[in-house]
């Protein structure tokens, strides 16, 4: 039911902000990320902005001012306060925001519990039943963002704190065990050896259909056709081990591998390494190889794991050293298909890619002889361009703000990751960036025309 589902999101959200003081749920360590507290309120303004007080008279908003403090880009609905400004608002306290929390709960339950609830109308064509499975969506990709965002601030931090310490937790769903604080990384042996899977040319159908029941973005929409060269896919992800063979046969210092700009952005920023790697002269690299920070603290870096937390511009630059190219999104939905929707996603407890081996996931195998580790992980970096398919229309009033409004400057990720929902992802999910964003569990499959 809707009712139950709403609350076992709605849960998970302040679950994984229960290993936090209240310090940290305030801190914004760059202007791209979002403080925790912010992302509790943000979601919760939702639901209060675009369903109950749009169905319900007699609702009572809870404070008039949240709706300029936590509204992120919605400027059909008003004024905001500026993004990169987020971490200054020390006011409302995070007891406040969980109070606001309970209240918009309490009151979406009771919306949710009448008979005829579900089917009142937000606006024209728009009942509440959609906006809310739209505000738990939307609410699973704050989860992500603030699992990602924390773990950028503690990087931030010399004092290197661990997310999880050795507590457990109660995710969505299923419990979530927390991680071993810096104890070392969960580390399989070594993957399968590196193969191409081979697809014939044609033409395929991706995305949505307008007709199909079950919940998509409208980014997702419609279901059309694509004509597709011969290509091939990596059956796996590329490594930590593979990655590191690249930067020491000088990847960061050819120009020929890399984009103009992302030649420019790497010189720029000084970038040698992907982002939570330490420093190559680290007394722990020294002594124990190549760590990095992930939200377990710090450990030694597991070269069978997938890379991850690199940018665009990284993946292409890779992709080229290693005689490959980056797929196409089309190309990635095409060869998604048949496989499992299985991997490591948040409900795992691992919150950082972990190497894959066959059957050492719950008795998962390779798919046939199909690509495998399509889903959780990483994130992966496609060449396509975030733009609208044939026919894209975006939702009508507000709602319409959701995802349109990006599709310039932004680069498609495919196949969700270690801090995504298993319940949030699909084949045809598009996620998309910016090409210089890095701060995400972004990596690298490879493909080739053939």
């Amino acid at each position: 039911m809707l009712v139950e589902r709403f609350r076992a999101v709605r849960s998970f959200s302040t679950t994984l902000a229960e290993p936090l003081r209240e310090e940290d749920c305030v801190v914004q360590s760059m202007p791209d990320a979002s403080p925790t507290k912010w992302h509790l309120a943000h979601t919760t303004w939702f639901f209060e902005t675009f369903v109950l007080a749009r169905v319900l008279p007699r609702y009572r908003v809870f404070h008039p001012a949240y709706g300029f403090l936590f509204n992120s880009y919605y400027d059909a609905v008003g004024n905001r306060h500026p993004r990169p400004e987020r971490g200054l608002l020390t006011r409302p306290s995070l007891d406040e925001v969980r109070r606001y929390r309970e209240h918009v709960d309490a009151a979406m339950t009771e919306l949710l519990a009448l008979p005829d609830g579900p089917t009142r109308e937000i606006q024209p064509g728009v009942d509440v039943a959609f906006a809310t499975r739209l505000g738990l969506e939307h609410e699973q990709q704050h989860q992500e963002l603030l699992l990602t965002d924390i773990l950028h601030a503690f990087s931030r931090n010399p004092l290197r704190p661990a997310y999880r310490d050795g507590s457990h937790a109660k995710g969505a769903d299923i419990d979530v065990p927390a991680a071993e604080g810096s104890a070392g990384a969960p580390a399989g042996g070594p993957p399968t050896d590196l193969r191409w899977v081979a697809f014939d040319e044609g033409l395929f159908s991706i995305g949505r259909d307008a007709n199909d029941p079950t919940f998509a973005f409208d980014n997702e929409r419609p279901r059309h056709r694509v004509f597709l060269d011969p290509f091939a896919m990596g059956s796996r992800l590329v490594t930590n081990g593979e990655y590191l063979a690249f930067i020491a046969d000088g990847g960061y210092a050819k120009p020929e591998l890399w984009l103009a700009d992302g030649w420019n952005e790497m010189r720029t920023e000084r970038w040698t390494a992907p982002l939570y790697w330490e420093d190559e002269e680290s007394e722990n690299e020294r002594a124990h190889g190549r760590s990095h920070f992930s939200l377990r603290g710090v450990h030694t870096l597991d070269p069978h794991a997938p890379v991850s937390h690199v940018s665009f511009y990284e993946a292409d630059a890779y992709a080229r050293w290693a005689g490959a190219r980056l797929p196409t999104e089309a190309e990635w939905e095409v060869a998604s298909e048949g496989a499992r929707l299985a991997g490591n996603f948040v409900e795992s407890g691992q919150l950082e890619p972990v190497a894959w081996q066959r059957s050492n996931r719950d008795g998962e195998t390779e798919p046939g002889d199909g690509p495998y580790q399509m889903f959780g992980d990483i994130w992966e970096w496609t060449q396509s361009p975030y733009v609208g398919y044939p026919g894209f229309r975006p939702w009508a009033g507000a709602l319409g703000e959701y995802n349109g409004k990006f599709m310039c400057n932004q680069m498609v990720l495919r196949g969700g990751s270690c801090v995504t929902s298993i319940s949030h992802i699909r084949a045809s999910y598009r996620n998309f960036f910016p090409p210089n964003a890095r701060w995400q569990f972004s990596g690298i499959r490879l493909a080739r025309s053939t």
